[in-house]
């Protein structure tokens, strides 16, 4: 089997699992750090070619992360081309499940067993903190509606104030940011890296919580730890 993964995730998901597979990733694919196979591009901008003549027998995608064009070349190239969608922490594990299971023909791994157990454990939440989770900066782009991100909050007693937005990632001024009533902001360092210099200042009054991206909203391995790493943050933040 040779697996050409264009999602980061899925890449630590697949490589946590039978690495041998993995024949062609994206430039972001970061974990494990020490993969040493074909690089093929950005998630947006994979070198379509170079994958084809990796001749791989599956292609794993997701249909937020990978451009819909890029995903029909691939397939008119006569490659499979598995797209995942996930929106909610079930839906992750389904298409994990999927991924390693059903495309690449793997038995069900102990780690992603390991992380339902793990997530089962979690207390239901009760009064949901109100926050903003903003993605980017430059515009200011939050988690609207339908995010794994949301739902993994949620789950952690976090809850979006733009949860309703019509949109599943607003562009909204920072102004109306600080007047969306919201008690706390999350900022994650992916996509943009916020950090303690480069995004609190913004929300004057505000506590705020830096996570890490990869424990928001990769859904992979580090679902296994994400509980944990995410609500210390939390509970950080709010000390």
């Amino acid at each position: 089997m040779r697996v050409v993964s264009l999602v980061p995730s899925l890449t630590e998901a697949v490589a946590a699992t039978r690495r041998d597979l993995l024949v062609g990733v994206t430039d972001w694919c970061t974990h494990p750090d020490d993969l040493d196979v074909v690089r093929v591009g950005g998630t947006k901008n994979p070198d379509t070619k170079r994958i084809a003549a990796l001749a791989p027998d599956l292609v794993i995608a997701n249909e937020e992360e990978n451009r819909a064009p890029d995903l029909a070349a691939l397939r008119a190239a006569g490659l499979r081309v598995l797209v995942t969608e996930v929106r909610t922490l079930e839906q992750a594990f389904s298409e994990l499940r999927r991924v390693l299971v059903d495309g690449c023909g793997l038995p069900s791994p102990a780690w992603l067993a390991e992380a339902e157990a793990v997530w089962r454990r979690v207390r239901p939440p009760g009064r949901l903190v109100p926050a903003v989770v903003p993605v980017w900066r430059r515009p200011w782009m939050v988690c609207g509606r339908d995010t794994f991100a949301g739902d993994v909050l949620a789950r952690l007693s976090v809850g979006n104030v733009y949860a309703g937005h019509c949109e599943r990632y607003p562009r909204i001024p920072i102004d109306e940011l600080n007047a969306a009533g919201a008690e706390l902001v999350v900022l994650p360092d992916e996509p943009y890296r916020f950090t303690a210099d480069d995004g609190p200042e913004a929300f004057p009054g505000l506590p705020a919580a830096l996570v890490s991206g990869r424990h928001l909203t990769w859904y992979g391995p580090s679902l296994r730890e994400a509980p944990e790493v995410i609500g210390a943050a939390l509970r950080a933040a709010r000390r």
